[in-house]
């Protein structure tokens, strides 16, 4: 049996990633991937790459990263509301600012997916890891998504289950004997709990049996320092969930 953790979606709020990386290590889970998104919207994007680094844990560049590391132009979203497009536009222009030029020279050469392949026993597993899809780290697929859509993935990666994040928002999707999984969130849970989010694999010779944990964090010390920041306390009622857009 090997045990695999693969999370996504930091966005640079340090406590909720401590939360996860303990509860990895309680469980004695040694392998640990990333799927992007380091940065944005709370105050320790610096700190949550400085882990990720130390840790030699391997990560993909989520649309975030790239976007920090490259200087990419902010363009407003039609699903966002006026409120969360003017609060988008101030926070990354805070991590522009605040993210060292080593850290974002770290964030540019990131990969944009990775495939993994486990032997246990007889038998050879497939894992496609990416941030949001084969061909892009921008695009949404949620759960309600036709299956054909993760099939094609799947045919075309050649893999047995395929992982994602970037929409926040965790789901199983089991299509005949392959996985459609998306990790959720450590750091920007868009689910009504709100909790920091990653997938553990169980891989063994005859099956692979993933599961969704959720855990609690000390959201209000990162509540607090985003209040505390120059980052909009948008993000920080998001994370208490008062109100606000989930899209």
């Amino acid at each position: 049996m090997i045990q695999i953790a693969v999370f996504s979606d930091v966005h640079g709020n340090l406590p909720a990633l401590e939360a996860v990386l303990d509860d990895m290590e309680k469980r004695g889970i040694h392998q640990k991937f990333c799927l992007g998104d380091l940065v944005d919207f709370a105050p320790w994007g610096n700190e949550v790459i400085e882990k990720i680094r130390d840790l030699n844990i391997p990560c993909l560049m989520g649309n975030h990263d790239e976007r920090i590391a490259f200087d990419i132009p902010v363009v407003p979203l039609p699903k966002h509301s006026e409120e969360e497009t003017i609060a988008r536009f101030i926070a990354i222009d805070h991590s522009k600012k605040q993210i060292t030029d080593d850290h974002k020279r770290f964030l540019s050469e990131l990969p944009f997916h990775l495939q993994l392949n486990y032997k246990v026993g007889a038998k050879h597993w497939s894992l496609q890891l990416v941030h949001s899809s084969l061909s892009s780290n921008d695009t949404y697929l949620y759960e309600s998504e036709d299956d054909e859509v993760f099939v094609d993935m799947l045919e075309e990666s050649r893999s047995d289950i395929i992982v994602m994040g970037h929409t926040h928002l965790s789901f199983k999707k089991r299509i005949g004997n392959q996985w459609a999984i998306n990790c959720g969130s450590v750091g920007r849970s868009k689910e009504e709990n709100r909790l920091a989010s990653y997938l553990i694999l169980t891989l063994d010779e005859e099956a692979i049996s993933p599961e969704i944990i959720q855990l609690h964090y000390p959201v209000e010390k990162t509540v607090r320092q985003i209040r505390e920041s120059g980052i909009p306390d948008y993000y920080a009622g998001f994370l208490r969930n008062e109100n606000v857009s989930v899209l």
